[in-house]
């Protein structure tokens, strides 16, 4: 930011120490942005302010509706100079100057109402109305406007860039004084040049033909300065060059802002709507040559779940949610869906799009997910060009890392099929003051550093930058042996698509079961499994004595206290579960179950004690044949219990047999050749493990997958086998498909750690200090 701008803005803010007393800080913006408005609204239509009152009273005569009107008195705004006209007016022979002092309340209002629609629409979303009445009761309202009017707005005195940078200064300190984040509102002015330079870097036509059209878009538009900078970016290369700003947002104030700078601008300010971009889309059939966002990081979209589930599942890619859905607790995704479906046709010319992303997009979502969906159409339909990783802390309300994300439909040959990653984490410098989270800025050279390389479509080797090291603070005792920063550096890559997919095979193993009928298995089956275990084995230790054969389970006496230790100590049971934990029917059948099992101990038994049996495949038709036998029958729970307490997994048992084939053996997928036989085991899902075979578009899956699992993992785990039912949804080949850009790996630089002669030296003079300390104390 300039010094004059932030100067003015200083200046401007000082409206504060007027309202102090009778406003809260939280209302200090709402009286000082509008008035702000207003001054420069003022400014810009003092040329054509004589033309237009010339031409009132014959609009007037001829009664016509505000819309032919207004039409008519626009007219009254063109000069030589701006053959165009201005997209507002005033028709009102007051301004703040001569709005006096004991009627200055209806004055300004009426003042106010004489703007065209558009103009007294931004107004309307401050809510000005309400705070003229407020400060007028204060007797606040004279002195507010004698300042405002000696203040100069004029496009001579201030461009429309520095104003643009004046009203984010001023809604910084708003934000500040009102505790609300800053970051929502705008995007820091090197970040709105950097990612500008590389929208709009590939487009020649633009940049050079004359009267040349483009369309430019934010869906989060805040105050405009993304718009502003992508025309002001064409307009500075190719003045004769015609842009249409179109956006939309969702705060009031941002809003309001946005239209007065686009009105000024001379634009359609209809292009420029008012709500939820996600839930709403006002602008949803159309199409954009140019697209810039900073949607908000880490945002929830729970609100407006309802609406976009139904898109997503009525609509699928008709819609703008087709290839998935993130989490609920992240939307950026989202923004990033939304602004894909508004790219031009590529026979229309296609478009491009430069969005501000945290890290969480890049690699959130396992193979499956709905981030790794959006990240594999992204990928597959060959959209992304490039992503640019930002310093930390150039923010005004976030430290975190930052990303900017390029993607086109209209890539060019040499990019075709490749994504370039650009580290530009290290291109910056230390602000002399701090701006909320902002510590750090971008500065022109470092902007041209970033250009050049993704313009050239260069993959740079890591570099060592001419930047002066960060300042560590000098607080608490220094190591001797201070840790060797990394040299801050610039590296760019590329690589193929393909190379940030993988698939997701699972890996099963056999489940292999012991049994044995035991003292401990028998006794634990007195008891009902998961939340009724320990609330039954309490109760049993305290009441279960008391018990005979006529009385067992009957709890009456006892419910309040049961009750009060559940309360206490099993806060997890439901009433439901409390009264069946206190009925005696569940007591009963639990007993009766343990009874059945001791009778099927019997003939397990050996003189030798409980028998052991490490094949399962051996023992089971064995229990079957003896429950017959003795008449014992079991439902499906019962018969589930009883096997869970007399069975455990042991790896030196036998694999259980799920299935005999009659078919070859196949041992990459499951089929072993076991006894004699072709057989499919019973899976263990504990020992299920899943791993990422990265895609090989030169073989096929399965030859990808077999080799990778003959390498990586046969050799540690000769038993194991690729599940063949684990499929990708698409394509119905084994293993399902992720996608993830992990950006930090790739550019990755070791650093030799610290000797161990080094840190031991600077621990015995920690050691050394403390018992100095120490003793100091004790004398």
């Amino acid at each position: 930011m300039s010094q004059q701008s932030n100067n003015l803005a200083a200046y401007i803010w000082s409206l504060a120490d007027l309202l102090r007393g009778d406003f809260k800080q939280s209302q200090y913006g709402r009286v000082i942005l509008p008035f702000t408005l207003l001054r420069r609204l003022e400014c810009v239509l003092a040329s054509t302010k004589a033309a237009v009152l010339a031409q009132v009273p014959a609009v007037d005569a001829m009664k016509l509706p505000e819309e032919a009107s207004e039409k008519f008195l626009l007219n009254a705004t063109k000069t030589a100079k701006n053959p165009g006209g201005l997209a507002f007016f005033n028709t009102s022979p007051m301004d703040l100057s001569l709005l006096g002092e004991t009627g200055i309340k209806p004055n300004l209002e009426k003042y106010i109402q004489s703007f065209s629609k558009d103009a007294r629409e931004i107004f309307d979303h401050f809510k000005f109305s309400e705070f003229i009445g407020l400060l007028n009761d204060a007797n606040l309202l004279y002195k507010i406007v004698q300042k405002v009017r000696t203040t100069d707005l004029s496009p001579e005195a201030v461009s429309n860039h520095d104003m643009g940078l004046v009203f984010e200064e001023l809604i910084r300190k708003f934000a500040e004084s009102s505790n609300e984040t800053a970051g929502e509102h705008f995007t820091p002015r090197d970040i709105v040049h950097l990612t500008t330079s590389l929208v709009f870097s590939e487009d020649d036509d633009a940049l050079t033909k004359p009267n040349v059209i483009r369309s430019i878009y934010d869906p989060t538009a805040g105050t405009g300065g993304f718009l502003s900078s992508g025309m002001e970016y064409v307009y500075e290369h190719n003045p004769n060059a015609r842009m249409a700003a179109f956006g939309q947002e969702l705060n009031p104030e941002s809003y309001a802002i946005c239209k007065a700078d686009m009105l000024i601008k001379g634009q359609e300010v209809a292009n420029i709507k008012l709500g939820n971009t996600l839930s709403n889309d006002q602008l949803y059939a159309d199409k954009f040559d140019y697209m810039l966002s900073n949607p908000p990081f880490g945002v929830d979209w729970k609100k407006i779940e309802g609406e976009i589930q139904k898109e997503h599942n009525e609509k699928g890619f008709n819609g703008r949610f087709g290839p998935g859905l993130p989490r609920v607790s992240d939307g950026s995704l989202l923004f990033l869906l939304h602004l894909i479906s508004k790219l031009r046709e590529l026979h229309e010319g296609g478009g491009r799009i430069g969005i501000i992303l945290n890290g969480s997009p890049l690699f959130t979502g396992g193979a499956g997910s709905g981030e790794s969906e959006i990240r594999r159409y992204i990928l597959e339909s060959d959209l992304l060009e490039a992503i640019v990783a930002l310093p930390t802390d150039m923010f005004y309300n976030t430290g975190i890392a930052t990303y900017i994300w390029i993607l086109s439909n209209k890539k060019q040959a040499e990019r075709k099929g490749k994504v370039q990653l650009i580290n530009g984490s290290d291109l910056y410098s230390k602000m002399r003051k701090s701006l909320g989270s902002k510590r750090n800025m971008m500065d022109e050279e470092d902007i041209r550093t970033i250009t050049r390389c993704f313009g050239n479509f260069d993959a740079i080797a890591a570099y060592d930058l001419d930047k002066a090291a960060d300042v560590k603070s000098n607080r608490g005792r220094q190591s001797a042996n201070a840790k060797v920063e990394a040299p801050k550096t610039f590296a760019s890559k590329i690589f193929e698509n393909h190379e940030f997919g993988y698939r997701r095979i699972t890996i099963e193993r056999p489940l292999c079961l012991s049994a044995q009928f035991s003292d401990k298995a028998i006794a634990n089956l007195r008891f009902a499994t998961g939340a009724f275990k320990p609330v039954m084995e309490w109760i049993y230790e305290h009441v279960g004595e008391e018990w005979t054969d006529e009385t067992y389970g009957q709890l009456a006496t006892h419910e309040e206290s049961i009750r009060a230790k559940i309360k206490k100590d099993f806060t997890d049971l439901k009433e439901k579960q409390i009264k069946d934990v206190l009925d005696a029917d569940l007591w009963l059948s639990q007993k009766k179950l343990m009874e059945k099992a001791q009778q099927l101990r019997a003939c397990f038994s050996t003189e030798g004690g409980d028998a052991e049996y490490h094949d399962f495949n051996l023992f089971e038709p064995l229990l079957a044949q003896t429950q017959k036998t003795l008449g014992i029958k079991l439902d499906t729970k019962e018969q589930k219990q009883l096997l869970d307490e007399i069975t455990w997994k042991n790896p030196e048992a036998e694999p259980i047999i799920k299935k005999v084939l009659k078919e070859k053996e196949d041992p990459f997928y499951g089929k072993f050749t076991y006894k004699g036989k072709v057989v499919i085991f019973e899976q263990d899902g504990d020992l299920r493990d899943n791993e990422n075979v990265p895609l090989n578009p030169a073989l096929s899956v399965n030859e990808i997958n077999e080799a990778y699992f003959k390498k990586e993992v046969q050799p540690h785990v000769p038993d194991a086998w690729i599940n063949p039912d684990k499929r990708d949804a698409k394509d119905n080949e084994i293993g399902i498909v992720g996608y993830e850009i992990p950006f930090n790996r790739h550019f990755y630089v070791y650093q030799q750690p610290r000797k161990l002669e080094e840190i031991d030296a600077d621990l015995d003079e920690v050691t050394k200090s403390i018992l100095a300390l120490l003793q100091e104390v004790h004398s």
